[in-house]
């Protein structure tokens, strides 16, 4: 008999475990921790002198590209970006080592969650070789000290199972409502606004974004609006919430409150403010794709690895 190996390309995932997904004590003590790893502060104003919104947007451009490029599990790119965002709230950073903090966030978060975690030759050849493999696993040690070597931190991805399991719809609808909701948790973590909302409400209002996107069932009518909004709000909510930070978008008063009403009101507002950024990410897809086209062949020369190029982000 002779032994073959039948290992694929493929990314084989677990079954889902209803231990976990059926237990609400799992979904409480996420709701009890995630405030934990979100900056408490605007760090544009309060930290950063250098680095602007925009350039945050470039390098978290760039890392999703990457990952994208590397076809990296969806847990990759958020859970860089909270690494991004905790680094740049606690520490005064350069604008010329954006991009070598991006790559080293995402060095970090493919070693937790990849099954195949980037290498530091990949990321080097990704920044078009404007940094080294020696700065990156210099500047890895130094996101570790700074960050604490907190790594498993806890990022909008986690609660989709969750509130998706005490949905009623069918499971083909699920698995398209998942993929929207999965691609709208990595367009908010590319927009700075987002920042400092808690995980447990971008999560829940890129749910709401993508039910809401897509053609309604009449059988599931009654869900639609603010019945919906409000079944969403009772997944997450709990009776203490933990937002410490008053620079929230009108969280604090649902804090304030503890009023249920507050809070379906303030997932209303991300979930408004989700959509938004939907559309202005599309108008801006359309005309880089417009421009690309009639510039096709001018630049040849010059490219970066990626089609992001943040090397003006040094300039």
């Amino acid at each position: 008999m002779e032994l073959f190996c039948l290992e694929k390309d493929a990314i084989m995932r677990a079954q889902k475990d209803p231990n976990i997904f059926c237990d609400e004590r799992v979904l409480q003590s996420l709701l009890t921790v995630e405030d934990r790893y979100v900056p408490q502060g605007p760090y544009f104003k309060c930290v950063q002198k250098e680095i602007q919104p925009f350039m945050r947007r470039m390098v978290a451009t760039w890392m999703l590209e990457v990952c994208e490029e590397e076809k990296c599990e969806e847990d990759v790119f958020p859970l860089a970006m909270n690494y991004l965002d905790r680094f740049l709230a606690a520490v005064p950073t350069r604008k010329c080592y954006l991009q070598l903090l991006g790559a080293v966030c995402l060095f970090l978060a493919s070693k937790l969650k990849a099954c195949q975690p980037l290498s530091a030759r990949k990321l080097c050849m990704y920044t078009d070789n404007s940094i080294t493999s020696q700065q990156l696993l210099e500047w890895e040690l130094v996101v570790l000290s700074k960050l604490k070597w907190n790594l498993a931190a806890i990022t909008p991805l986690d609660f989709i199972e969750h509130i998706l399991h005490k949905l009623p719809f069918p499971e083909d609808r699920m698995m398209l409502i998942r993929k929207h909701t999965q691609t709208f948790i990595a367009l908010c973590a590319t927009d700075h606004s987002f920042t400092m909302y808690p995980p447990s409400m971008i999560a829940t209002g890129c749910v709401g974004a993508a039910v809401c996107g897509l053609q309604p069932d009449q059988s599931n009518q009654n869900l639609w609006g603010d019945n919906l909004t409000e079944l969403l709000a009772k997944i997450t909510h709990t009776e203490v919430l933990s937002f410490t930070s008053a620079e929230r978008i009108s969280i604090s008063a649902a804090r304030d409150t503890n009023s249920s009403s507050a809070y379906t009101d303030c997932l209303k507002s991300c979930q408004e403010q989700i959509e938004q950024l939907l559309t202005n990410s599309l108008k801006e897809n359309q005309q880089q794709q417009e421009g690309r086209a009639s510039n096709k062949g001018t630049q040849s020369q010059n490219l970066s690895c990626t089609p992001t190029d943040v090397r003006d982000v040094n300039l």
